[in-house]
């Protein structure tokens, strides 16, 4: 008679599948993601942004198959904790020759606390924290390419633009180089070039019409980031702006965009290099603007971890209108925001706890344009109760109670999403004087435009649904009634035709579900004065039905809107002309 295998055998043979498994998903990911250069140089907008979508797609199906390859190894021992404590030591010893350990280390995770139903973290059983604060094996080659200093900048920016070897030919790279070598040296100011030149990460970043090189030039008061942004036109490859401002690229890489197309095989240094342009940015918002938002939800995790442990701050009501489906909150000194789906909503609100979800997920999965803020969803949280302000706790179970529940030391979450904190577009016209106030509305406009222009209709266009970045960018946040644009049905309001009709308090004409009447949308803003009248008076054709039958119109047409992640004072000139 055969006689069963050790709990360590078993722990190995675990690892070894759902190592596996990761590897398979790697390959198919980075497969998907090498795809761009080509989808670029052919100009196949359309397939770029297929890819971007799909490829938010193979994480689950991978973890789907660890599960079921992992049944049959383990059988009825699949969720013996000690087996996985085997299987997480054997696990890390095969991941640390690997360029890709911390992927492989949140994948583990992944799998392991869909097996055992996880609530709250395990330490044993989980990379809670990494098991390699560095890599555990060197890289064999450097992320970037070195280019030293020759004594003239149009020399070196031109040699840095050659080095993605596209397989299309530049308009003229040497006037590009001619044209931007005066913009490198008035970033500089003071500074001087040292001698070692130029770092520019070898993998191009690919997203919309997009590529971008990566890099930074070191001179005698510290680096200079150098960030190109290039386009391929009909005519050929030219740059259309450059980028050395920390608050520039941060937008560029905000969380407010979709991902980028770079295929790196070793993204903890392309993260490390990223993070000395931005040192402001959140490792794990880095990681998320790469394509790997698993890790960057491992990341922001570990952020509220290592807060909770070393920190005294509570969580409390996130500042703003309280929202009549989601409890928001978060700990007091970290902008980072949860949000809980309400059990019931007040009767004008014709949605569901499952039609909220939902739309988080079209949102994951579609171009926020620069205009949406990427949500990370985290289930199973178990969080210390004394944490908690009283009445946010006293809210929770009660509003949330099918979601939420609470034992002597901890509060367990079923599902919340986290997202950056944001300050209310409503509070803050509130502080601000009127030609602050001005300027955040034409943002609000500009977002609006945007979100239209990528099919997108945001069905509560109130002033507390949508929140100012750190950087002055309007964003929407507030998903339960986020409608695609094609099933809107934009309508003017019907001329009375009795005086009974024209002092009625209702409306006295037939209103269909997702018919929407954009003339009466300035009723509802709260705004007065100055800042109204400029409203209607710059942005007034938001306010008609014309408007926005137009976009849906344009959007029919399918085609691939361009939503420029920069300034126009960074471009080179007009793109269109080239």
């Amino acid at each position: 008679m055969r006689r069963p295998p050790s709990t360590s055998r078993l722990g190995h043979d675990a690892a070894r599948v759902v190592l596996q498994a990761f590897a398979d998903h790697r390959a198919a990911w980075l497969a998907v993601t090498g795809q761009a250069q080509t989808s670029f140089e052919r100009r196949d907008w359309a397939r770029l942004q297929h890819d971007g979508s799909r490829r938010l797609l193979l994480y689950a199906d991978a973890v789907q198959r660890a599960l079921e390859a992992v049944g049959p190894v383990l059988g009825d021992r699949a969720d013996d904790r000690v087996v996985w404590l085997g299987a997480k030591a054997a696990y890390s010893a095969l991941v640390a020759q690997r360029p890709d350990w911390e992927l492989a280390e949140t994948f583990f995770n992944s799998v392991g606390r869909r097996v055992l139903g996880t609530v709250g973290v395990d330490d044993l059983v989980e990379f809670v924290d990494t098991d390699f604060e560095e890599p555990p094996a060197p890289s064999p080659t450097a992320p970037h390419r070195s280019l030293q200093w020759r004594g003239s900048m149009a020399d070196l920016v031109e040699r840095v633009l050659g080095l993605p070897g596209f397989a299309v030919p530049w308009l003229d790279r040497a006037g590009d180089a001619a044209r931007l070598a005066p913009r490198v040296e008035a970033a500089l100011g003071d500074r001087r070039p040292l001698a070692v030149g130029a770092s520019v990460l070898k993998d191009v970043f690919f997203r919309g019409k997009a590529a971008y090189i990566v890099g930074r030039l070191a001179t005698d008061g510290g680096p200079l980031p150098l960030v190109f942004a290039l386009r391929n036109g009909p005519r050929g490859l030219f740059v259309d702006a450059l980028i050395t401002e920390e608050a520039d690229i941060s937008i560029l890489f905000s969380f407010t965009r979709s991902y980028f197309h770079v295929a790196a095989k070793r993204p903890w240094d392309v993260v490390a290099f990223l993070r000395t342009l931005m040192p402001g940015k959140r490792r794990g918002e880095i990681y998320i603007s790469l394509g790997h938002p698993k890790q960057g939800k491992t990341e922001l995790f570990r952020d509220i971890k290592d807060r909770l442990d070393f920190g005294t701050s509570n969580f409390e009501t996130a500042p703003g209108t309280p929202g009549l489906v989601m409890v928001c909150f978060g700990l007091s000194d970290q902008d980072l925001v949860m949000k809980v789906i309400r059990d019931r909503f007040p009767a004008e609100k014709s949605t569901s706890p499952e039609r909220v979800a939902e739309r988080y997920t079209w949102v994951h999965l579609h171009d926020r344009a620069g205009r949406l803020v990427d949500a990370q969803s985290f289930t199973h949280l178990r969080l210390p109760r004394d944490r908690f302000e009283p009445g946010l706790l006293r809210e929770l179970l009660q509003e949330c109670a099918e979601r939420v529940w609470e034992d002597r030391e901890s509060v367990v979450i079923e599902r919340a999403w986290v997202e950056r904190r944001m300050e209310p577009l409503n509070l803050h016209l509130r502080r601000v004087d009127d030609a602050q106030a001005i300027a955040a509305l034409d943002e609000y406009a500009a977002a609006l435009r945007d979100l239209a222009a990528c099919g997108i209709f945001p069905g509560d266009l109130l002033l507390k649904n949508f929140g100012v970045t750190r950087h002055g960018r309007v964003a929407f946040y507030d998903y339960d009634e986020l409608l695609a644009l094609e099933d809107c049905t934009f309508r003017d309001v019907p001329e009375p035709q009795t005086h009974e009709q024209e002092m009625a308090a209702e409306p006295w004409y037939s209103v269909r579900p997702n018919d929407v009447f954009p003339e009466e949308f300035p009723r509802f803003l709260g705004l007065r004065g100055e800042r109204r009248a400029h409203l209607l008076r710059a942005h007034g054709d938001l306010f008609t039905a014309a408007w926005w039958r137009s976009m849906q119109a344009q959007v029919a047409e399918g085609k691939v809107v361009e939503f420029v992640p920069y300034l126009d004072a960074l471009r080179l000139g007009d793109a269109s002309e080239r």
